[in-house]
């Protein structure tokens, strides 16, 4: 039995954060595609969809990609015809930007999701947990944060209950908050994190009868990274990469840590009429 299987998303679709050889990778290149160094969760799962299938694999993901930017540059390239699978995962890199607008993310995803399932395509999608948590961020800047990601959530739950498939709520999962399921930069799952989310999405298929003869392997070949190696990464890349996008992150930031300090608009008349 054949099997079309189309990826569409940003870099964990590419699967940076799990390098092919199980070595330590340098994760600051932008723009990254699938198959330059990085093997991933989608790659994972079309090698198991192999064991059993003919899998036609067709990964279109970009790293440093929104949601904006699979309408425009990565659903293009998908062509015509019939597509039985469909993984479509975007939107933390938009809740990073000033730019960063729900509205537009809807219209976009629910683009890419009617053309998909419009060629035949079960539907691969999550929802986000609370990535602050990760990145141990103060409260003060964790709370505004989780109220994009939730925003995005919103989305996919639309999603869902359109055009049906399979979701995966990354906050179901407790590894998820452990340090060894990411990489060094904690933006990309490590090689445990990509293991853990084929085989997620593995079981999910093949709880809807979709044969698997082979499920992803969830043994690790590399090692978590290292309380040296997260220094080492911060001096060398996380603190480069932040500056780089200081012009971008730092009013964003501002905004929304005096949202959660600012009383609202009508606290002022409230209590004159009090």
């Amino acid at each position: 039995m054949s099997l079309h299987y189309v990826a569409l998303g940003d870099s964990t679709t590419v699967g940076v954060g799990d390098p092919q050889d199980g070595s330590t990778t340098d994760l600051s290149g932008a723009g990254a595609r699938p198959g330059e160094g990085w093997r991933g969760w989608a790659s994972l799962l079309a090698d198991s969809l192999g064991s059993s299938h003919r899998v036609t694999f067709s990964n279109y993901a970009i790293s440093g990609a929104t949601a904006p930017r699979v309408v425009a540059e990565q659903l293009p390239e998908i062509g015509s015809g019939p597509i039985d699978l469909a993984s479509l995962i975007v939107g933390l890199n938009d809740t990073l930007r000033s730019s960063f607008d729900p509205g537009q993310i809807r219209d976009c995803l629910h683009q890419c999701a009617a053309e998909l399932t419009g060629r035949g395509a079960l539907l691969l999608t999550v929802r986000f947990h609370d990535h602050g948590q990760i990145f141990g961020l103060p409260t003060w800047l964790r709370r505004p944060l989780w109220q994009r990601i939730e925003q995005v959530n919103a989305v996919y739950d639309d999603l869902f209950l359109q055009y049906g498939g399979i979701r995966l709520d990354m906050a179901d999962y407790p590894e998820v908050y452990r340090r060894d399921f990411w990489s060094v930069d904690r933006l990309h799952p490590g090689e445990r994190g990509h293991r853990r989310l084929a085989r997620a999405f593995a079981d999910e298929l093949a709880a809807r009868g979709v044969r698997i003869d082979v499920p992803p392997e969830l043994d690790c070949a590399g090692e978590p990274p290292s309380r040296w190696a997260d220094t080492v990464w911060m001096v060398k890349e996380g603190v480069p990469w932040l500056g780089r996008r200081a012009g971008d992150l730092t009013p964003w930031a501002a905004r929304m840590v005096l949202t959660q300090f600012r009383p609202p608009a009508d606290a002022g008349v409230r209590r004159l009429r009090a």
